[in-house]
């Protein structure tokens, strides 16, 4: 099943616009269903007159709202702020500096950042995108195979092969799989985001103590030459107000504040917010309310 960029597509990412990543087959499928749908409901307005007719066109809308779950809803979004995964009836956003790790299984996987120190974090499958490890070995397979009848040809009428010199089988080619491959690319682009965000907090929040000591010892911004005050240096303890002294490396949210990496701006920083989608929970609910009365009555 191919997974492909919707919407303004793979360039998007690089004027800064959202990327959307869905499933090519299962768009194709819901529309043929819906003008499948269309049609038979056009039908049965027009020539259905008893309770039959009645209970086929529930039943129509309720498998109608059953493919706009399944095949129409199910998309990843990647923007500048993070993460969003639209499931069939759940939405889950997260911001890119806690994503700790994407992979793939039968579908993608988004490992998020634990809220609390101690806790597991949570990981969230995406339906749009999905991975068959079966496919890809049996393509594998099929191109190893391939390349070594050619090679034995090859050798047996002592030709070169790749402009090369030599006699023996040329190595196998890589495995001829797109939707295979093109899951492996999301992967490859959302981690290489992902990762880049992580450094630029681990940067901020690395970098806050020295921008704190900065303040302290008077070295402002536009009084960098400015000579420390004489006099002994205090010693250490808690700093004045009764505060103690930050020790350690601060939080990503007040580092970036400290240092002026507006992490907050873009969201990078955004925990994991998963919430129902009520359109989709009513895509199910009402027609299946319907066919319940019409069956009913």
């Amino acid at each position: 099943m191919g997974t492909v960029p919707a919407g303004r597509g793979a360039g998007a990412d690089a004027a800064g616009e959202p990327q959307t990543f869905r499933s090519a087959t299962a768009a194709f499928l819901w529309w043929i269903w819906l003008l499948f749908a269309a049609a038979n409901l056009i039908d049965l307005a027009v020539q259905g007159r008893d309770h039959v007719s009645l209970i086929a066109a529930a039943i129509l809308l309720l498998a109608t709202g059953g493919a706009y779950v399944i095949a129409q809803r199910p998309r990843l979004i990647a923007d500048d702020a993070g993460i969003t995964i639209r499931n069939p009836l759940r939405d889950h956003h997260i911001g890119w500096a806690g994503v700790t790790k994407i992979d793939l299984a039968d579908l993608l996987r988004v490992y998020c950042a634990p809220d609390h120190p101690g806790q597991r974090g949570k990981v969230i499958s995406c339906w749009a995108v999905h991975y068959s490890r079966r496919h890809k070995l049996a393509a594998e397979t099929r191109a190893r195979r391939g390349a070594t009848r050619v090679g034995s040809r090859r050798w047996l009428l002592d030709l070169p092969y790749d402009g090369s010199r030599g006699t023996g089988p040329p190595p196998a080619r890589p495995a001829d799989s797109p939707p295979e491959a093109e899951a492996e690319q999301i992967v490859r682009l959302l981690s290489e985001r992902a990762t880049a965000a992580r450094a630029e907090a681990v940067w901020a929040a690395g970098t806050a103590p020295i921008a704190g000591a900065g303040r302290e010892t008077g070295q402002i911004a536009g009084t960098a030459g400015a000579a420390p005050a004489a006099g002994p240096a205090p010693a250490a303890g808690p700093a004045q107000g009764g505060q103690p002294a930050a020790s350690g490396t601060a939080a990503p949210a007040e580092a970036a504040s400290q240092t002026g990496v507006d992490l907050g701006r873009t969201g990078w920083l955004e925990p994991l917010t998963s919430t129902w989608s009520w359109p989709a929970v009513a895509a199910l609910l009402v027609p299946a309310l319907i066919l319940l009365v019409v069956f009913l009555i």
